[in-house]
């Protein structure tokens, strides 16, 4: 069953990598991954929530902190180091057309990805602690994640499984997290100032 389970993945990741690509996303998508380009949106973020929150929204960033954290922790120094799966572009032949390399090859494992557990926990996160608030907008985040899970796959870094298991787990460590803060804290117009 694993093996099959593997070979659909592997079949997969050459559809989605070697025959679904454009000039264009060949641009794109190298760049949309790259955690840097994110960094004007995080900026944003937290001068959304600080503005808007005061000390209220540094609990949220405490809180995306905390998730983040967990997403990457676990993802990185737990179930990779269990499962110990090689990335593709470790062991697929780019000379013979297996896969289509458009980044530097990581040196960690694949499974699980910790960009689609860390921006799947940030989207989770943020679509539970404003639920009612903006409710067809918040659905975004979940698209922004998944298309960020999608370049992995697109560049060759990642398996479709493992950026699938990084947005299981990231939903669950963003809901958790947001579960917890609401419980405990309440929703951001609600955090007692002292």
């Amino acid at each position: 069953m694993l093996d099959s389970i593997l070979q659909f993945d592997l079949d997969l990741f050459k559809i989605l990598n070697n025959n679904w690509h454009s000039p264009f996303l060949d641009w794109l998508l190298p760049l949309w991954r790259d955690k840097y380009f994110w960094i004007p949106a995080y900026i944003l973020l937290t001068a959304w929530l600080l503005l808007r929150y005061r000390l209220k929204g540094l609990w949220c960033l405490l809180a995306l902190v905390i998730c983040v954290g967990l997403t990457d922790t676990l993802s990185h120094r737990v179930i990779k180091k269990q499962v110990q799966r090689p990335r593709p572009c470790k062991v697929l032949n780019q000379d013979a057309g297996e896969i289509r390399l458009l980044i530097k090859c990581g040196s960690g494992y694949s499974f699980t990805s910790n960009h689609a557990a860390n921006h799947f926990g940030i989207a989770t996160f943020l679509f539970f602690l404003f639920f009612g608030k903006a409710p067809r907008w918040r659905w975004i985040l979940f698209l922004w994640a998944a298309s960020i899970s999608y370049a992995q796959v697109y560049v060759g870094v990642h398996y479709p499984l493992d950026v699938f298991a990084g947005a299981i787990l990231g939903f669950l460590v963003g809901w958790s997290v947001a579960w917890v803060f609401r419980s405990k804290i309440g929703f951001p117009d609600q955090i007692p100032t002292a």
